[in-house]
């Protein structure tokens, strides 16, 4: 067999060819008898990246326009293209493709292919397609030197920019994997990244997701992929998932290729690299990313960077539909979640919020279609005295479909304490599961789901700076982030993996200041720590679950440390880290901590200074940047909501009297205060045609939390059954 395997024979047949050509190869093809199929727009190198990866691969190798367009016409393209006109020849060009047939080659198809469906649609079952995505200058400038200056389809009138940007949509329509070239790509470089894609395609084993709690022996035997841990939510051991060989680096051809992209193409070709194409098709993930940065988003550019102060800059987060940084991703995950079901069970989404989260996740599954509404749950879970009044009121006015928000008498940490003894309970999800057919799962940042769209805005940041010419690409920024459960800050973290330049990680605490206290101490001590209330409520949070993360990442992946540092935290409220380790956590992160004077008082300087309203999340880092940047590199401010959510604390802040009681009446006047930013109409438009309504509120128990699940999966599930 040894012998045999080694001369197989792979055949590639060209019909209507009375006699077929033959291939021989000498070494297995990575995808069987499929054929790797190269796609892209004159100019993309397609024929000649075809030869090299065909001669590397040891398969044999087939040019449409020669092998088959200019054998089944005998002559020219070009000759053709001029006797027939454009529209026939595309259509004669996909009868022909129409009628080939190949099996374990390598086949460069013509730029004008995937504008025939029939002809795309017939190649496309017979292999792979991968997608050479060229930056549009580089194939003018190919195309120049080959003295090309119309191409099939083009008008007389149109550019060979207009033409390119009409035909993009047609390749990614047929896309299985794009190749992301960088500026400047070499034809060797492009092929390279061809083999690595084949290879990435063949190899989804190599993308699964261990437990941060998990120790190396026990994770290697288990396979997990983006499609559970989606659906799951946290790991049955109570640890947080993880890509097990961690974030793919982008080079720096391919970041200047994406700062000239919207915010959803950025988003799009990032999430490619991190979700293998057997989870999600690249064809899906495209759809839901465009409709979750669309027009739901009060910002074309999504997430847009500003100037505020020297060498200070905002990124505004909240242009989303409920006006927090929560949007950029929940618009989007629970079209991942949707897409990752099974079938067969009904699931139910609890969600812990410390006000932003709610509404947020609220909003983002009530856009879902479909069976996917009938059978996916959201119930949410807030200290009923510690969100603002419109926070409240966005969370509250959520009635659509199977979705419900309750305060609980206690904090966000008593919230989501509850929650994940709610997963631990083998009791409780065995129960749910037989007695409901219900399975429950979570939309807090410890879903990887939730987490992963995050790292794209912090990359966003730093490619707005390239492209506006703030920096050049290399030069280091320094990123200030408001956090309570650390998610914003991991994201940064990842997003700095991938090989975004950033420096420091800046932490900023409001007085409960527990993260800045850890990264100082090396010490998390929640033994007689109260909860403090605060203007910065979004992290008023004492139990900072993605630190998780952050420690599995910077002790190189040593679950069983994270799991004895957690269970102690559990136990006794306490664990101290050893010293190398909080030495490699600071190179990553630095922390400080704000006043809540100090808080208010930076929103009036800066209103004053700037003309900027700033909310109190993205004053605290405001205040944190200016004690601990040094000044030598820009640094971006995360602004993590909209100042009208927290009206009553801006009014206080700009020492503005008579403040009206009525939300709706707070946000006109904070409008008509502030230039910029401008009022957020989706907030504006919630309290007009929403208002005031009652909403269930709890007593701080385990056991009634649990009943409240029960009656919700009654009300959500059994009618519809």
């Amino acid at each position: 067999m040894g012998l045999l395997n080694a001369l197989r024979t792979v055949r590639c047949y060209l019909s209507p060819f009375p006699t077929s050509k033959s291939w021989f190869s000498t070494k297995a093809s990575l995808l069987g008898d499929k054929n790797i199929l190269l796609m892209g727009p004159p100019g993309a190198g397609k024929t000649t990246v075809g030869r090299i990866v065909a001669h590397r691969l040891g398969l044999p190798v087939i040019d449409v326009d020669d092998d088959v367009l200019e054998t089944t016409w005998k002559m020219p393209v070009a000759a053709k293209l001029a006797a027939v006109g454009g529209e026939r020849f595309l259509e004669e060009e996909g009868q022909a493709l129409c009628n080939f047939s190949a099996s374990g080659c390598v086949v460069s198809l013509t730029g004008s292919n995937p504008l025939h469906a029939a002809a795309m649609q017939h190649v496309k079952e017979s292999g792979l397609v991968i997608y050479l995505d060229v930056d549009g200058e580089d194939i003018i400038r190919r195309l120049a030197r080959m003295k090309v200056n119309r191409i099939v389809g083009q008008e007389a009138e149109a550019s060979m920019s207009d033409i390119l940007r009409y035909r993009k949509p047609f390749y990614e329509k047929w896309l299985d994997v794009r190749v992301l070239c960088g500026r400047g790509d070499t034809v060797e470089e492009v092929a390279e990244k061809v083999l690595k894609a084949v290879e990435r395609y063949q190899n989804h084993a190599a993308e699964t997701y261990v437990s941060t709690r998990s120790d190396s022996v026990a994770s290697s035997k288990q396979k997990t992929y983006f499609s559970d841990v989606v659906v799951e939510g946290l790991a049955t051991n109570g640890g947080l998932y993880v890509p097990r060989n961690g974030f793919p680096n982008i080079g720096a051809r391919e970041w200047l290729r994406l700062a000239d992209m919207s915010y959803p193409e950025r988003a799009l070709a990032l999430l490619e690299k991190c979700i293998h194409p057997l989870d999600i098709s690249a064809l899906d993930l495209r759809t839901m990313v465009f409709k979750a940065y669309g027009s739901n988003f009060s910002s074309e550019a999504v997430a847009p960077v500003k100037h505020l102060i020297r060498n200070q800059y905002v990124q505004e987060l909240f242009h989303g539909p409920t006006a927090s940084f929560k949007d950029l991703a929940l618009q989007l995950m629970p079209q991942l979640f949707a897409y990752c079901l099974p079938q067969m069970c009904n699931y139910l989404v609890l969600v812990a919020t410390s006000g932003d989260t709610g509404s947020a996740v609220l909003s983002g599954f009530s856009s879902l279609r479909g069976t996917d509404v009938h059978r996916t749950g959201v119930l949410v879970f807030f200290p009923e005295e510690g969100v603002s009044e419109i926070q409240k009121l966005q969370m509250t006015s959520y009635r659509e479909g199977n979705a419900r928000a309750i305060g609980v008498l206690s904090d966000f940490d008593f919230c989501q304490r509850t929650i994940k003894r709610m997963f631990g309970e083998c009791g409780l999800t065995g129960h749910l599961a037989v007695e409901y057919s219900t399975v429950l799962s979570t939309a807090n940042s410890i879903n990887w789901a939730r987490l992963l769209p995050q790292v794209v805005y912090h990359s966003s940041a730093y490619l707005d700076l390239i492209r506006d010419g703030v920096i050049k690409f290399g030069e280091p920024i320094d990123v200030c982030i408001p956090s309570g459960n650390f998610g914003n800050a991991m994201s940064a973290v990842y997003a700095k993996q991938m090989g975004i330049p950033i420096r420091k990680v800046i932490c900023a605490s409001n007085h409960n200041r527990i993260i800045t206290d850890f990264i100082t101490t090396g010490e998390y001590d929640l033994r007689g720590r109260p909860l403090m209330l605060s203007h910065s409520p979004a992290i008023d949070i004492l139990k900072s679950s993605n630190l998780e993360r952050f420690i599995y990442h910077v002790s190189n992946g040593d679950g069983r440390l994270v799991k004895e540092l957690f269970t102690r935290l559990d136990r006794q409220q306490h664990f101290q880290v050893p010293e190398p380790l909080l030495g490699r956590m600071r190179q990553d992160v630095t922390a400080g901590w704000c006043s809540e004077d100090d808080c208010l008082a930076a929103i009036q300087s800066v209103h004053t200074q700037a003309g900027y309203l700033m909310d109190t999340h993205t004053a605290v880092a405001k205040v944190v940047a200016d004690r601990l940047q040094d000044g030598s590199c820009p640094v971006v401010l995360c602004s993590t909501a909209h100042y009208g959510k927290f009206a009553p604390a801006v009014f206080k802040a700009l020492q503005i009297p008579n403040v009206p009681e009525d939300p709706l009446e707070q946000l006109k006047k904070l409008g008509s205060t502030a230039s910029r930013p401008e009022i957020h109409r989706d907030m504006m438009k919630c309290l007009e045609t929403r208002g005031r309504r009652e909403h269930t509120v709890c007593q701080a128990e385990y056991s009634v939390l649990v009943e409240e699940v029960e009656s919700m999966i009654h009300d959500s599930f059994l009618k519809v059954m």
